[in-house]
């Protein structure tokens, strides 16, 4: 059936909409969405005085937003297979606004909290605007798209913090989430205007259990990887969230392989070029997040330690930016490479030299500049990536699951970053130095996160090695 309507919904968006700025529209939605996800970092020290709060709770701004996004983005997926992707993608944006707008009215913890909750729920903005794509790009235009949407998640990241941080050092903090709510709306009103409505969906009956089944599990993981530190490893709380996630995804996994209409197509997904660009995209999300999460606190290092920079937040966010510059002009070259010699050799490309830049920055670490360099280089391996990543997903899917599947992949690297949250925390915590009577992360403690970061993408590289051969030019599968 997908195959019946796909020609003719094709034919008609591209006599009534430009291709180009469709994309550019969806890119810029990304954008917005990765950069609502940074926003609270440089006053996050802060808000503890802003809000008469403990930094414990205050934590929740971040926490909530990542519990959040986790629970609605596979969710958010299928909802768009099953009743349209430009519906959804207007329902995500509608909540970051009102996210938005609720935060920046908030004068104390629990609305900004319940406002962070609903930007979050938004997240799926950039795998639904990859979905949106394939049904509305022809084949030849597809593979540049879609590296253009996937780098918008670097971008939108990279120029977030520092923006983030301009605004909080030069006026009131709510004047962010202001800020973040025109862009949402600018965002909303363009894709009103200039995204068509694909007429490419599966029907069918919700997976209420599946989804509740998936969200309680999800929630359950996802809050002792990132609390752990906080409440202790070995604590009979995190214990048991680690317990109950198994038993959750356990019933859940065998639920869904048994119902007719199942939350995730676990077969589909379980099939070899699917698993294994899955468990790439999370050593790749790893990957990613140990650079953004290591250089910032090396910048910001008082320089009297030896090795620290001591820069402000604003400069170590400035440091990012041209990260997700790189991600952004390597998309067009990455998707000519995929093009020519299959998305499997540009997944791989870009994992060595992911790990290439780690093992540069082992080693050049004194000067901002050198800093820098090495983020760049990361930011290209990751570009490459990550436009190769939704190709490989699209190949071997139907077109009647793109949203579902990848929402899918969004949410394992997902996990990927989170993951490397918690390794990255527990480094920093624990390889030390005393300076002034207090305990800094060492120099070591930088040079392990960053020697960890190369051998995640060296794991992305050999996973992708396993990937069967590409048919050139092979974008779609029905």
């Amino acid at each position: 059936m997908s195959q019946v309507l796909a020609a003719p919904v094709l034919e008609e968006s591209q006599t009534r909409h430009r291709p180009s700025v469709m994309v550019a529209v969806l890119a810029f939605a990304g954008i917005v969405i990765a950069s609502m996800q940074t926003l609270v970092i440089p006053v996050i020290p802060e808000l503890p005085r802003l809000l008469d709060a403990s930094p414990g709770d205050t934590a929740w701004t971040v926490t909530a937003t990542l519990l959040a996004a986790t629970i609605v983005t596979p969710i958010v997926g299928r909802l768009a297979d099953m009743y349209g992707k430009r519906k959804m993608l207007i329902g995500s944006l509608v909540l970051m606004v009102v996210g938005s707008v609720i935060a920046a009215l908030a004068t104390s913890l629990a609305p900004l909290i319940v406002a962070r909750v609903l930007q979050g729920l938004a997240s799926g903005v950039i795998p639904l605007g990859i979905s949106i794509m394939r049904d509305e790009l022809p084949r030849e235009r597809l593979g540049a798209a879609t590296a253009t949407m996937s780098s918008s998640l670097g971008v939108g990241a990279a120029f977030g913090m520092p923006a983030a941080a301009l605004i909080a050092d030069k006026a009131d903090w709510h004047v962010l989430f202001w800020t973040s709510a025109v862009l949402g709306v600018v965002a909303l009103a363009l894709v009103a205007v200039f995204v068509p409505a694909s007429k490419i969906r599966t029907g069918g009956k919700f997976d209420l259990v599946g989804a509740t089944g998936l969200s309680a599990a999800l929630v359950c993981l996802l809050l002792a990887i990132s609390k752990g530190s906080d409440w202790g490893w070995s604590s009979a709380l995190v214990l048991g969230l680690f317990a109950a996630a198994a038993v959750l995804l356990v019933a859940w996994g065998a639920f869904e392989l048994r119902t007719g209409t199942p939350m995730i197509d676990l077969r589909t997904a379980a099939r070899k070029p699917v698993l294994l660009t899955n468990l790439a995209a999370a050593a790749f999300g790893f990957a990613m997040f140990s650079i953004q999460l290591a250089l910032p606190q090396l910048l910001q290092t008082p320089e009297a330690t030896g090795y620290g920079l001591g820069k402000s937040m604003l400069v170590a966010g400035l440091a990012m930016a041209p990260q997700g510059l790189v991600m952004f002009f390597v998309a067009k070259p990455s998707a000519k490479i995929s093009a020519a010699f299959g998305a499997k050799v540009t997944l791989m490309l870009g994992a060595v030299t992911v790990a290439a830049g780690y093992v540069i920055g082992v080693f050049l670490m004194a000067e901002i500049w050198q800093l820098v360099l090495v983020s760049c280089i990361i930011g290209a391996g990751i570009g490459m990536a990550y436009g190769a990543i939704p190709t490989l997903i699209m190949s071997n899917v139907p077109s009647s699951e793109t949203a579902a599947a990848n929402s899918l992949n969004v949410l394992i690297r997902g996990f990927g970053t989170t993951i490397a949250s918690a390794v990255a925390g527990l480094i920093l915590a624990g390889v030390t130095m005393t300076f002034g009577g207090h305990q800094l992360p060492s120099q070591d403690a930088f040079r392990i996160i960053l020697a960890i970061g190369a051998v995640a993408a060296l794991v992305a590289m050999t996973l992708a090695a396993f990937l069967p051969r590409q048919k050139i030019g092979a974008h779609t599968h029905h």
